[in-house]
């Protein structure tokens, strides 16, 4: 039996793995407290990252597209814009992506062929 099949090997990894997931829950209270006002850089944060990694992954979307090819990318702008769509009208965000993927793999895979 080799060290990564060891029961103590499997405990001591399940047992960091708890510690690590609990220090990541509880640093955020223990750093910033409950009655203390966040600092400005926080707070800025706070409102940029949200729409930062909104449009990185919006870019990571579109890598892959051939612009150039037989459908010129329609595919991915129209299930975008049913996203947008979508999201506008439900609020929701699984509702609109999983809403989304679907329109987008009927147009590949069904109407597209």
């Amino acid at each position: 039996m080799s060290a990564a099949q060891s029961p103590y090997y499997v405990w001591a990894a399940i047992g960091l793995m708890i510690l690590a997931t609990q220090m990541t829950r509880m640093l955020p209270f223990i750093l910033f407290g409950r009655g203390k006002r966040p600092s400005q850089a926080l707070l800025y944060l706070g409102r940029a990252l949200p729409p930062a990694m909104m449009a990185l992954l919006v870019a990571y979307c579109f890598r892959n597209v051939d612009w150039l090819g037989a459908t010129h990318g329609l595919p991915e702008l129209a299930a975008a814009a049913l996203v947008v769509v979508l999201h506008r009208w439900k609020k929701n965000a699984l509702f609109s992506i999983f809403g989304g993927t679907a329109f987008y793999m009927l147009l590949v895979q069904v109407v597209l062929v």
